[in-house]
Formats: C-alpha cells, structure tokens, sequence
C-alpha cells in the first residue's frame, strides 16, 4: 500500500512484509529513506527529519543518499540519467508533483496490519527544460517495480545517453556479499558469490541479447543462509543489451544501478513530442535468506509475469536430437507415435522443416514448409499429431537470415550492417533489423500465415547468434537499434499472442541466452541450457531457481552416452529425476530406445504427471547444494510436497545423510508415498528423512502427503 506524509513530499510504499521509503527535500533533492522491513509512516518521516551528512572535502553531500542520481550538478556517482541537447549535456531538474492510484487518506493512514492497496502506483513528476521525467513505483507483494518515462516537451531533440530504471541504495550493513549468476553458453545460470569491495562491480551484456554470461539479477545480502537473513535482490525485465552497476561508494554505503544498455555511448533521441518507457528493474528485500528470497521472486512471477501462470506445463518431447535436420514427415510421424506412447503430451518439430533448410547453411527467413519434406505442408502431420492425443509445436527462429534465403536475395539491406564493412556471419546467419517496420511487418505476415495454415499450438522461438555488425545505413541515429529491435520482438510476441491466443511460446537463444522477466511476460516458458548433461544441469537449475520458478524451466531428458558435450554415461533413472525439477522434456532419440526403457520412460512421465503440479506451482526449498555430495531440494503445494535427491558420487562407503526437510507442519504427519511410512513432520524437519542413495549418479523422487485429522 502507499501512504504519504502530511506535507507531501514523504512516501511510503509497503507490502506485506516489506517498505520503501523516500523523500523531496525542500530544496528539492530526492532522497532514499528506506528500504528493509516494515516501517510505519511515522518512522519513515523520522528518517525524512534526520540531519544531513556533515561537510566533507571534496565529496558530494548527495552521493549514496540520492534515490536517483542524474548527470550534472555536485554529483559524482554514477548517473542513472544522461542526456545531451545541442546546447548542454546532463540535468538540472525541478520536482513538479506526484500522482498515485492509492485512496488511502494522506497522513493518517494505519496500514500495519493490512495488504490492502498493493499494486497502487506512485509517480513522482519533474522537469527540465522542457524534458519531462516521471518515476514510476509499484508495490507488487514484495516486489517493488521501478521504471522510468521521459517525454520530450520542448521543440529541440533530446539524446538519451544513458536512461537507467532504477538505483537501488542499500543500509549501512557490514562486509556485503554479492551473488550474480554467470556463464557461458551450455554452461549457464552458475551461482557465485563473493565480499563486495570498493568501487564498482559491472554484468551485463553488449550482444543485442540478454546473453549467456550473466542473467540480469544481483543479490546483496551480509550474512545470509539459505533460511534465515536478510537478502536484497534486483532483476531487470530486459531482453536486449543491459547493465547493472554495483557500486561500494567511499563511505561505504552501496547503490545497484541498471537498466538498458550496455554503455553510454546513446540510447534514443527524442524529438519534440516523442517519449521514452525504461523496462522495469524491480527489487525485493526478505528476511528469510536466499530461499525466502526466491521463493518471493518465485511468487511474484508466478502472479504477475508469467502468462497463465497457473496452468501446468504439458511434457514436451523435441525431435532435434533424434533427426537433426534430416526430417521428413513420415520419420516425424513414426517418432510422434513412440512419444504418444510413453505419455508425451506435446510433440515439437525442432529446426529444418521449412524452405531449404537442410542445414544451417540456407533457409532462414522462408518460413514456409518444405514441399519436399512436407508435400501438403504441416497439416497433415499436425492432424496426426493432435489425433494421438497430443498437441503440436514447431521450431522458428525469426529474427536471424541465411544468406543462402530467397528472403536474403530479395531484401539484402533488412539485415544489420556497416557501410563498406564484412557483414560478420556466426552460424552462416545475419541479423534481420527488427527496428524497420517493413521487416517486422514482413514477419508478422509470415508468422500469422503459418499459425494459421495448420493447428499448431506451440512455438520455440530461438536466437543463435548475437549483434556484431549493428549498424543502419540511412537511419540518422543508427544506435537506436539496439533498443527498437526488442521493443520490436515485443510487440510482435504481443500481436501473435492476441492473434493465436491458443499457441504456447518457448524463449531460447542457444539454450539460456533470452531469460529475463521481460522475454518471461510474453512466453510460457524459456529453454534453460541446450547443454542436458543431467549432473551439469543440477548446478545450471540450482543458480536458475534463485531467481525463476521451475514453472518455467525446460528440461529435457536425452541419450546417453552424453554425445553433444561429454560423454558421460546417466541411467535413466538419473536423467528423469533431474528433468523433473522442471518443465519436463525429452528429447532423446526414441527410434533407438529398447522396449524396457520405453517403458522405464512411461513410468517416469507418469509419475511426473503426478507430482507436476506441486513442482510447477510450489515453494521451492533447496535442501543441499549440488557441490558434489548429495543434493536435493524440495516442493511444497498445501498438504503435499516432493523431493528430489541426486548422489553424484558415494565416497569410502559412507551412508548419505538424512534429509532435513522443510515447509512442513511439524505438529502434522505425512505418509510416504514410496514406502507407506508415516512420518511426524517435526521429526522430518529436524531429524531428517533417509533417501536411500548409494553408488554413483544414483537419484530419488520422494512424495509426502499430510494425513488429515492426525
């Protein structure tokens, strides 16, 4: 809810557990008041009436104190606003006012008890010459959302160098640790840790896309466990380039910066009339350590970010690995059998079905069927598909081009390139420019056509290849591509979904190279790793869920020997159980399984089915990090919950430990649905429960009910 002091220039915005605090000096500097556990209006003016800094030499009275520092004036931080006119460069702006959308009375009103009013929004006016600045606020249960509207009032353009969506200023705390998720592409979603010194700590990504190397979140806690302390995390709802800055400023005091845009080097301009939405950076504070963290970040995506959110996802399989680009409709036909025989509920044609797409060499951009592969187009095999009781998906990859295309041969300038310079080629592709509307208007046409040429009902849409050569030749400000192409993938998802309400939409980039919480607001689910190695993946999901639900996490069982990275050799046992801590998918070869797996395999998606909603839709809890020994983590769903436990390797025949299970009702008892044992919830939460791994690469799937009435 929000609540605002009786001079009105102090706000307060709270959630359940939560508050945020700031406030407009007389002088009008905005401040950062709060932002921590719940406070009442009465401390957060406390906090207004507070003196300022004591005078030092050579520093600015503002730094680590302002709620969003702009460029320009006795300020030294880093900006989150840059902006250039002909005439001047940086800021000097002018509070105006506020807006809310709260009917709460201003001043009196006693919220500690109430989550009435959240999802209220507060927006705060100012002004500069003519460039009008609004920053918006909205209280989402804990999670606060931050953006930022700039609209050009005046007659001369306006360069936006740099226009982040939010500064985060943190308390004075002692020996803060940042996590951040890293990688590489099979190698995504790796959680690492480390004390946080002066100066600053700068992720992002400068390749057009979200990327493979960091996924844009930051979590800054000082002495946080996995269950208890306090946590701060921010995630930026961007699927273009981006950047978040963390900074230890000399008086210790530490601010998170971000938004999008890897560097300074411009934005957009603005002419007279035009404006500009920043995405949305949004923050949440918990008590309850990284997994009350993430079971936070979990719900709030759940309620606000994901489509349909409460609709499981079905079990998927993808022919890729089966066929590769060596597909025909009657080898498709045959694989969608042995899927549907197994319990498969989605079958998905993955890449060379279309135009002259026999391998990565030639065909993107002619999205239309191969009359040689698919002589009556995907009808047919679509209708064959849905009669076997499942639903059908294809693979698209819109946004990139073959040279070797008739699309190419026809428009040769509707990709992104420098004038007089090598058009750069990763994977034999280009990058269509999303930015002109003849292209978007061209795919939009495209795509229309083809979901409603057969019933197609799911679409994994990919990206496998990254900026190089961005320019436009013609367009005066070229930089703006790199912000309008995403605006652009935006509004495309957003009219193929209103246009085929019923079609699913799947994000990948080369596995994790789109995940973010703006790609996740218009997709279903997004395609986690092509790397599905089961022991890899263990650690790529255990970084994945700090910040995202496995509701939308894909993953897929496949062959083994592990041909595509390593190797290695996974019963199926192993491969199911770790594909089940998410969306499950298989994608092995089915024409190669024996009888005996096929039906080890049916059990699996079978018991999956069972457990699915619990996993798709529950708190998550890690019980054991995956770092070698045993790992497991745990669902919870009202009186149900799930384990998973995996044992990488048994050393010196030592027994696995027991379990130490939480979530639970300690005073209820729960049955096991593997062994029939009943168990006090009490004793399961803090003596354990045993697993019964032993050997190498050895998994579990555990099911406890609570039995009503005892």
């Amino acid at each position: 809810m929000l609540e605002i002091g009786a001079g009105g220039r102090t706000w307060l915005l709270s959630g359940p557990t939560s508050s945020y605090a700031l406030h407009v000096t007389e002088g009008g500097e905005l401040l950062h008041l709060h932002w921590g556990p719940r406070i009442a209006l009465a401390d957060a003016e406390a906090l207004a009436a507070l003196p300022a800094p004591r005078y030092r030499p050579f520093e600015s009275p503002l730094d680590g104190r302002e709620e969003y520092p702009v460029e320009g004036g006795p300020r030294f931080v880093r900006p989150a606003l840059s902006v250039r006119t002909e005439e001047r460069r940086g800021t000097e702006w002018v509070f105006e006012g506020h807006e809310s959308d709260d009917t709460s009375t201003s001043g009196t009103t006693d919220s500690t008890d109430s989550t009435d009013g959240i999802d209220d929004e507060l927006r705060l006016r100012f002004t500069d010459a003519g460039l009008a600045i609004t920053l918006h606020y909205r209280m989402r249960g804990d999670v606060l959302e931050r953006w930022v509207t700039l609209a050009n009032g005046g007659p001369a353009p306006v360069e936006l160098l740099r226009a982040d969506s939010a500064t985060w200023t943190l308390p004075e705390r002692d020996g803060w640790r940042l996590s951040q998720l890293h990688g590489r592409w099979a190698a995504e979603s790796r959680l690492v840790r480390s004390g946080l010194t002066y100066g600053e700590k700068v992720i992002g990504s400068r390749r057009g896309h979200t990327g493979h190397q960091h996924l844009p979140w930051v979590a800054l806690e000082a002495d946080a466990t996995e269950e208890r302390g306090e946590v701060y995390g921010c995630a930026l709802a961007w699927s273009g380039s981006w950047r978040i800055a963390v900074a230890q400023l000399p008086d210790a005091r530490v601010q998170i910066t971000g938004g999008a845009g890897y560097d300074d080097s411009g934005l957009l301009r603005l002419a007279a009339g035009e404006a500009f939405t920043t995405p949305v950076f949004a923050g949440l504070w918990s008590d309850g350590g990284f997994g009350g963290a993430s079971r936070a970040w979990h719900a709030y995506q759940r309620a606000y970010v994901i489509p349909d959110a409460d609709r499981d996802r079905p079990v998927l399989y993808n022919s890729w690995e089966a066929t590769e680009f060596h597909i025909s409709e009657e080898q498709q036909t045959a694989l969608a059998r042995r899927a549907a025989a197994i319990g498969v509920e989605l079958f998905v044609v993955d890449d060379g079905w279309f135009g002259a797409r026999t391998s990565d060499r030639a065909g993107l951009g002619d999205w239309r069927p191969s009359h040689d592969r698919f002589p009556s187009g995907l009808k047919p095999l679509a209708d064959h598909v849905h009669a076997l009781g499942m639903q059908f998906g294809i693979w698209v990859e819109p946004e990139m081009v073959n040279p070797d295309s008739d699309l190419y041969r026809a428009h040769p300038d509707w990709v992104q390139y420098q004038p007089g310079r090598k058009r750069t080629e990763f994977r034999n592709q280009l990058v269509l420019n999303l930015a002109r509307e003849d292209v978007q208007e061209y795919l939009w046409e495209q795509l229309d056509a083809l979901l409603s040429s057969a019933p197609i009902d799911y679409v994994k849409w990919d990206f496998n290849r990254c900026f190089t050569d961005a320019g436009w030749p013609g367009e005066p400000y070229p930089q703006r591509l790199w912000v309008d192409h995403v605006r652009a993938l935006y509004a495309l998802l957003d009219r193929l979904r209103a246009a085929h309400p019923a079609v699913a939409f799947e994000s990948c980039s080369g596995g994790g190279g789109r995940v973010d919480l703006g790609v996740m607001s218009r997709t279903d689910e997004v395609w986690t790793s092509d790397n599905t190695d089961p022991l890899d993946r263990l650690a790529t999901q255990h970084g994945f869920s700090q910040i995202h639900p496995a509701r939308v996490m894909a993953a897929w069982v496949t062959d083994s020997p592990n041909t595509q990275l390593n190797g290695r050799v996974s019963s199926l046992r192993f491969r199911f159980v770790s594909s089940m801590a998410g969306v499950l998918g298989v994608g092995g070869d089915l024409a190669q399984w024996t009888e005996e797996e096929l039906a080890e395999a049916r059990d699996w998606v079978d018991l999956y089915k069972e457990i699915r909603p619990i996993v798709q839709r529950g708190d998550l809890y890690r019980l054991r990090p995956p770092d070698g020994g045993p790992s497991a983590i745990q669902y919870v769903l009202g009186d149900e919950s799930v384990v998973l436990a995996w044992l990488q390797a048994q050393h010196y025949g030592e027994p696995v430990p027991p379990l130490r299970l939480r979530g639970l009702d300690p005073a209820a008892t729960y049955a096991c649905g593997e062994t029939g044992e009943v168990h006090r919830g009490a004793v399961l939460l803090h003596h354990g429960l045993r697993t019964g791994l032993h050997g190498d690469l050895d998994a579990t799937v555990i099911r406890l009910r609570r039995i009503p009435g005892i």
